[in-house]
């Protein structure tokens, strides 16, 4: 799904550095279902190595978890083996761009960071994204929930401490994160009614390591953060060289401390609700 990073790779330490922001919020939006769990038919959309996945299954009856990256999806299986013995959970292969289920079949569908993986939008128009959302529409029953997670553009600039030493690249996802009432916009175009959206701002994606203000200093670190994949080596060589000196310095951590300072304020990614009218 991924036209920028290497997941087959990334999959194999993804979970030492990333954590499912906001899962009480999707938790919380299946009650707007109004339906007994033991009748909820989830599909997650991107699934990655399962994460949301794990959390979601106790208020649902049945998974359907996707990725298009059989490194991700190997991660997954082995971390959900036991509910999938019991017929709980089910793994596929494939691409959000045409999902392989028949027409009204979930009750929700949950995308969690994965629209900012589709394409570029500098041509305004976000193509995959909506291509993605109305897919979403098609398999959803009706009054069927959407869930979608996603960074905007205040967010990638105020929210992540190191996000201003790779200008390249947080240039890059501002044409690849679709801003907030652009997708508000779409998701009518598509057929959804808007429900509402929030905020996790506690919530930070890689958890205790967005903490690590020496982070980006190590291979691995960056390689989880897929930002950074989209940042020339040069720009990083003078990233790193820059967070290299304040740690020799002891100013590293005032440092990170400094620029994250607005996090708090606007958040890391925001939740859309939205539902199949």
């Amino acid at each position: 799904m991924s036209s920028y990073e290497n997941y087959s790779e990334v999959s194999k330490h993804y979970d030492q550095t990333r954590v499912p922001i906001g899962a009480e919020i999707l938790i919380g939006a299946l009650t707007l279902l109004r339906r007994s769990c033991s009748h909820i038919r989830l599909l997650d959309a991107g699934c990655g190595t399962g994460a949301y996945a794990e959390l979601a299954l106790p208020y649902v009856d049945r998974i359907d978890a996707m990725d298009i990256n059989p490194g991700m999806l190997a991660v997954a299986r082995e971390k959900l083996a036991d509910a999938a013995s019991e017929s709980r959970i089910a793994f596929h292969q494939d691409s959000v761009h045409k999902l392989p289920f028949a027409a009204e079949c979930f009750d929700v569908v949950t995308f969690n960071q994965v629209l900012h993986h589709l394409e570029t939008g500098q041509d305004g128009c976000f193509a995959g994204h909506r291509n993605a959302l109305a897919e979403a529409h098609r398999v959803l029953r009706p009054g069927g929930l959407l869930v979608v997670n996603c960074s905007n553009h205040e967010q990638l600039h105020r929210g992540y401490w190191y996000m201003h030493l790779i200008p390249t690249a947080l240039s890059a996802l501002y044409n690849r994160c679709i801003p907030s009432e652009k997708l508000k916009a779409m998701l009518g175009d598509v057929g959804f009614k808007f429900e509402d959206r929030f905020v996790p701002l506690d919530g930070v994606l890689q958890g205790a390591a967005y903490f690590q203000a020496s982070g980006p200093l190590e291979q691995q670190w960056r390689n989880a953060e897929s930002s950074w994949a989209l940042a020339p080596e040069n720009e990083i060589t003078t990233a790193v060289a820059k967070l290299q000196k304040l740690r020799e310095n002891g100013g590293l951590d005032a440092y990170m401390a400094e620029h994250d300072g607005k996090r708090r304020q606007v958040g890391q990614t925001t939740f859309f609700m939205a539902r199949k009218i």
